[in-house]
C-alpha cells in the first residue's frame, strides 16, 4: 500500500464521484477506479459500494478513510519535520512575501537577523497569498507575509498592522484640483482593480466596498500587480484603489485624492507553523510587535 492509494481513495471518499475525484486528483477515470480496486484487493474489504447513481463509504470505508486521514496527515508533518531540519542545518531562513513587505517590514528586520545571525542564508519567495500558505504547508518556507490568515488551525498569526486604501487618478483628470471628493464621484468611473487569483483580499475588499456603498464603476482593466496599477493610472486608463504603502511609488502623472468618505482598510500578518521552533522567527516577531506598538508601521 503506497501514500497515493490513500489519497486516491479520500478523494474518492470525499467527492463521492469518481469522475470528480480523477479530476481533482489530475487522473483519468479508469486509472483511479483501477487504483481503488488495488486497494480493496490488498485491504481484504470493499470500501466503497458503487452504482450508477451514487457512491457510498461502507461502513468498513467509513473506518478507513478515518484512519488515512491521519496517515495522511503524519506523513505530511513527516515531510515538514525533515525539511525544518534540513533548512535548519543548512543554517537557512525561507521568507515568504507580498509586495508590501518588502517596503514597509524587510528595512526594519533585514538588519536586525544578519547582526544576530551573520551566517544565516535568507532566501525570498515573492508569492501571493495563497501560494505563500501552500510552501508554509510544506515547509518550503519558514514565515509568511500575507493580507490575510489562513483558517485551517495550521499556523499562528501576528497581524503586524492595517493600512487605508488610496484614491490614484491621472493628473489631467476633471477631479485632480479638487481638494476633496466624495466617493459618489465614482459612480461611472473607469477604473483600474487588482485580479482576484493575483490579489485576492485586495480585489475582495474593493469589490465589496463598492458593492456596499452602492457604486457602479468601469472595471477597464485586472491588474497582476500593484505597480500595473499605477502605470495603468499614469497612462490615463482609469482611476484607481491601492494600498497607502504605493504612494512614494507614483510618478507624477498620479494625484492621490482625499475622499469625503473613509475607504476601506487592508490588513499584513506575519504566519508561521504551529510548534515551530526557530530563534531568527523569534528575533524577527519580537522586532515586528516592538516597532508595531511605537507606531513605526
Amino acid at each position: 500500500m503506497e501514500l497515493r492509494h490513500l489519497r486516491y481513495f479520500v478523494a474518492v471518499a470525499e467527492e463521492l464521484n469518481f469522475t470528480k475525484a480523477a479530476q481533482r486528483m489530475c487522473t483519468v477515470q479508469p486509472s483511479l477506479s483501477q487504483q481503488i480496486k488495488d486497494l480493496e484487493n490488498e485491504v481484504g474489504v470493499q470500501l466503497l459500494v458503487r452504482s450508477n447513481r451514487k457512491v457510498e463509504l461502507t461502513e468498513s470505508g467509513k473506518v478507513f478513510l478515518k484512519e488515512a486521514l491521519l496517515s495522511l496527515e503524519h506523513a505530511e508533518k513527516a515531510i515538514y519535520d525533515a525539511r525544518q531540519i534540513a533548512n535548519l542545518n543548512k543554517d537557512q531562513l525561507n521568507i515568504g512575501f507580498v509586495p508590501v513587505a518588502e517596503m514597509k517590514i524587510f528595512p526594519y528586520i533585514m538588519p536586525n537577523i544578519r547582526a544576530h545571525f551573520p551566517d544565516i542564508k535568507i532566501n525570498f519567495h515573492s508569492l501571493t497569498d495563497a501560494h505563500q500558505f501552500k510552501a508554509l504547508k510544506k515547509g518550503e518556507i519558514d514565515i509568511a507575509f500575507t493580507r490575510y490568515i489562513d483558517e485551517s488551525g495550521e499556523f499562528e498569526h501576528v497581524q503586524i498592522f492595517s493600512e487605508p486604501l488610496a484614491l490614484i487618478v491621472p493628473k489631467d483628470s476633471p477631479v485632480a484640483d479638487q481638494r476633496h471628493i466624495s466617493i459618489k464621484s465614482f459612480n461611472q468611473q473607469d477604473f483600474v482593480i487588482s485580479d482576484e487569483d493575483a490579489s485576492p483580499q485586495l480585489h475582495k475588499i474593493i469589490t465589496d466596498f463598492f458593492k456596499q456603498s452602492k457604486l457602479n464603476v468601469n472595471v477597464v482593466q485586472r491588474s497582476t500587480n500593484i505597480l500595473l496599477n499605477v502605470n495603468l493610472v499614469g497612462m490615463g486608463v482609469g482611476w484607481s484603489l491601492v494600498p497607502a504603502y504605493v504612494i512614494p511609488l507614483l510618478g507624477d502623472k498620479i494625484v492621490v485624492k482625499n475622499t469625503i468618505e473613509p475607504l476601506p482598510m487592508i490588513d499584513l500578518y506575519a504566519s508561521y507553523r504551529k510548534g515551530q521552533s526557530n530563534e531568527a522567527i523569534e528575533l524577527i516577531l519580537k522586532i515586528l510587535k516592538e516597532q508595531f506598538y511605537m507606531g513605526f508601521f
